[in-house]
């Protein structure tokens, strides 16, 4: 049991991102080693519990998934003392039984980005335990919480295929992710959730489908511009179905003051000789790794 209370990370993506703008709380903008995060982080009060709200996409959505500074956001949200994250994402149902407007909870990720920097230990050996990407004890809360809600369907596990992107999947490339077992496709879960487990903070993930990618045909009656706007109105339906969610979660925290094993992740998982590791690097990180070296 931890012996203070959780103190929540929302990293808002397409759609939670931009509904999540609130108007009082302090403003925190301040520099990482990585650089500036993706938006000032609002720290203020909501249903009574302390929460860090962060725009992954950066204020009018100007980064692509590719940009999105994700060591910078969990290192300024570690700062902070976040905690517990929960991170939403638009997505695409490779499920039929998936439909948009729905929530998912994932459990499982496959990680197939390229580009992007998914550690912060540079300048060490250090392998964290990933088995399970989502943190259970987060996950179970959310779940919980999804039995309070009426008229809202919430999938309690799901695969999660992260791609590189910034252009969508070809067909083929659908059809192989169901094929791999994926139930979901996305650009942003990943390194975020890799990062989080390195930072030593529990997270999970609030899948938003808005449509079925093109592993299932369009209507090749309907116009383009149609597709479009059914697509953004299943965004910001799931949108606000998630806001729902995470206000029922946050009327009772008692389930994250359970022991998370994200946040005793480094514990094994520093494997350099840590007296030959850079002073000036234990130094730059303290933040994520400072307790291992006292």
């Amino acid at each position: 049991m931890t012996d203070t209370s959780p103190i929540i990370g929302i990293i808002g993506g397409s759609g939670l991102g931009d509904a999540l703008t609130p108007q009082q709380g302090e403003s925190h903008a301040g520099n990482t080693p990585f650089g500036p995060p993706s938006s000032p982080i609002i720290r203020t009060q909501w249903e009574g519990v302390e929460v860090a709200i962060l725009q992954r996409h950066g204020p009018g959505h100007v980064l692509n998934p590719s940009q999105v500074p994700y060591r910078a956001n969990i290192f300024a949200l570690k700062k902070l003392g976040v905690t517990h994250i929960i991170a939403s994402g638009a997505t695409g149902s490779l499920r039929e039984q998936i439909a948009p407007g729905d929530l998912v909870i994932p459990d499982q990720v496959i990680d197939k980005t390229t580009k992007r920097a998914a550690t912060f230990y540079e300048h060490a050996a250090v392998h964290v335990e990933f088995a399970q990407p989502f943190c259970p004890v987060t996950r179970r809360w959310l779940i919980d919480a999804a039995h309070t809600l009426a008229g809202v369907t919430v999938h309690a596990q799901g695969t999660y295929v992260c791609m590189e992107g910034a252009a969508f999947s070809t067909q083929a490339e659908s059809h192989m992710h169901r094929a791999w077992g994926g139930d979901l496709i996305g650009m942003t879960a990943c390194p975020e959730a890799k990062l989080a487990r390195e930072a030593e903070i529990a997270y999970a993930l609030l899948a938003l489908p808005t449509d079925y990618d093109c592993w299932r045909e369009h209507d090749p009656n309907k116009p383009q511009q149609e597709l479009l706007a059914e697509i953004i109105a299943n965004l910001q339906q799931a949108s606000a179905r998630s806001i729902e969610l995470i206000k029922a979660a946050l009327q009772d925290t008692t389930t994250l003051r359970e022991p998370s094993p994200a946040h005793n992740a480094l514990k094994l998982a520093i494997w350099s000789d840590k007296t030959k590791i850079d002073p000036a690097q234990v130094k730059r990180l303290d933040v994520l790794w400072g307790r291992c070296f006292t």
